[in-house]
């Protein structure tokens, strides 16, 4: 029996359908990312497992009770939004203990509990500030601290980080997972940052248009792509036409699985290598992404050389160099 499960789904607004039958089975103690470009599902999905949005068709269950009429009060899941929504007239404390009054919380417990999760999100001496006084990354911690404050069966997490700058959004994102492992607790979080998505989910689910496009471990979808769009989404990829080496279909390559050599006579036997030119090269930091001309003078691709790698190599802008690529690198497309 999954923890969640949703049944062909399907989400209907005036001019569109939102989503296509959408159908997906989730494992207690999960962490399971909704990733796609803005306007996929993602957010509806999420919506419609909160209750907050019903299906035209299909249900969502939980531990084999279907919910998916039922009211968000009732599911005993905590939400936490993109934009924090903490109450700006209440201290933190009493926005983490909002969702716990009439809950039979005595005063004593709720400071017990205020205290236990400030402790748990780093920010022990913040209880009586108000959201005004703290910054993004510390509104977004206590807007989490509300949503797990009454032992959520479920987490449910939208765009949560993409507010915060890059650094507070790094260093976040590692004490979400950290938290996540602590509690044991299921989430689903949307989010179109691959990266982000990499870095913390079990599983990662790829949408597109209102439909499922794969659903893997991070993996498992950067190696093993199922179709061009999840290989160039997930990640960076090559996307080649060469009919030496697979007749009528395209070859999906990642950029560091291009091996970029000098022109010698003895690269040039080697199987599966090809002659290219430089076009130009940037730093990425550990690495350089260099750009690439095939000598059909209209293909263009890229390698990423790690940085000590390619200062080593001495390349030079506009020359010609070999490039080979193994074939077990390859992802087939047709």
């Amino acid at each position: 029996m999954s923890f969640l499960s949703i049944e062909h789904v399907i989400k209907d607004y005036e001019e569109y359908r939102a989503l296509h039958g959408i159908s997906l089975s989730i494992e207690r103690g999960e962490f399971v990312c909704f990733l796609g470009p803005s306007g996929c599902g993602k957010t509806t999905l999420l919506n419609i497992v909160a209750g907050l949005h019903f299906p035209e068709q299909g249900k969502v269950c939980c531990l084999d009770e279907d919910i998916t009429y039922l009211s968000p009060a009732k599911r005993k899941f905590g939400i936490v939004f993109q934009n924090y929504a903490l109450f700006p007239n209440l201290t933190v404390a009493e926005n983490i203990t909002y969702g716990l009054r009439g809950k039979e919380w005595s005063k004593a417990r709720c400071n017990e509990r205020v205290e236990e999760l400030l402790t748990l999100i780093g920010l022990p001496h913040i209880a009586f500030r108000y959201p005004v006084d703290l910054s993004g990354g510390q509104q977004q911690r206590v807007a989490l601290a509300r949503a797990i404050a009454n032992n959520p069966r479920l987490l449910l997490l939208d765009e949560p980080l993409s507010a915060l700058d890059a650094k507070v959004r790094v260093t976040l994102r590692d004490e979400l997972k950290v938290l996540q492992r602590k509690l044991g607790i299921t989430v689903i979080m949307v989010t179109h940052d691959q990266e982000e998505a990499m870095a913390l989910a079990d599983r990662i689910v790829v949408m597109n248009e209102g439909r499922i496009e794969q659903v893997g471990t991070p993996e498992s979808l950067y190696l093993k792509p199922s179709n061009r769009f999840v290989g160039e989404f997930i990640g960076s990829m090559n996307m080649l036409t060469i009919p030496q080496w697979a007749q009528g279909q395209t070859i999906g390559v990642r950029y560091e699985q291009v091996l970029v050599r000098p022109a010698t006579e003895e690269v040039l036997v080697l199987p599966y290598t090809l002659v290219v030119r430089i076009v130009a090269w940037h730093l990425m930091g550990a690495f350089y992404r260099v750009e690439l001309l095939m000598s059909d003078q209209s293909t263009q691709l890229y390698a990423d050389i790690p940085y000590q790698h390619f200062l080593d190599q001495k390349l030079a802008e506009h020359s010609l160099v070999a490039i080979t690529i193994a074939p077990e690198s390859w992802c087939i497309f047709p």
